[in-house]
């Protein structure tokens, strides 16, 4: 599967899958990595150490600091992957050297919980 790559960088691990949109800043604990929007999809789970699945990130620019903020604390994404690469999403995993790609509608929705995954974000592409 290709990718459009925003961040580069390389992660290997299991999907962590959002059907929503996710708002770094008032619905991930920084300090946990725990979602703590009871609103969300993944409400109670915790991002760390899987790369993350979701369209898009929304909220406030502070959001990207939110990101950095996981990165610091030891619990954030290994990677993430969205359907559109919004800029709080993008410039708070370029700060925190998260590989970011963004994959098309039909490779994203093939994107199932739990599966493991090679992600190349140097070269585009998920094995």
């Amino acid at each position: 599967m290709n990718v459009k790559v925003i961040v580069r960088g390389n992660a290997k691990g299991s999907l962590l899958v959002a059907k929503n949109p996710l708002n770094f800043l008032g619905g991930i604990d920084k300090k946990t990595g725990m979602v703590h929007d009871k609103n969300h999809d993944l409400f109670g789970k915790f991002i760390g150490d899987k790369i993350l699945v979701f369209p898009f990130g929304i909220g406030s620019s502070v959001g990207a600091y939110t990101i950095y903020s996981l990165k610091y604390n030891h619990c954030a994404p290994l990677a993430m992957i969205c359907l559109k690469a919004d800029l709080t999403t993008a410039s708070g995993c370029a700060i925190s050297n998260i590989p970011l790609v963004v994959a098309n509608k039909n490779d994203y929705d093939s994107l199932q919980e739990d599966r493991k995954i090679v992600l190349d974000a140097i070269e585009g592409k998920i094995s």
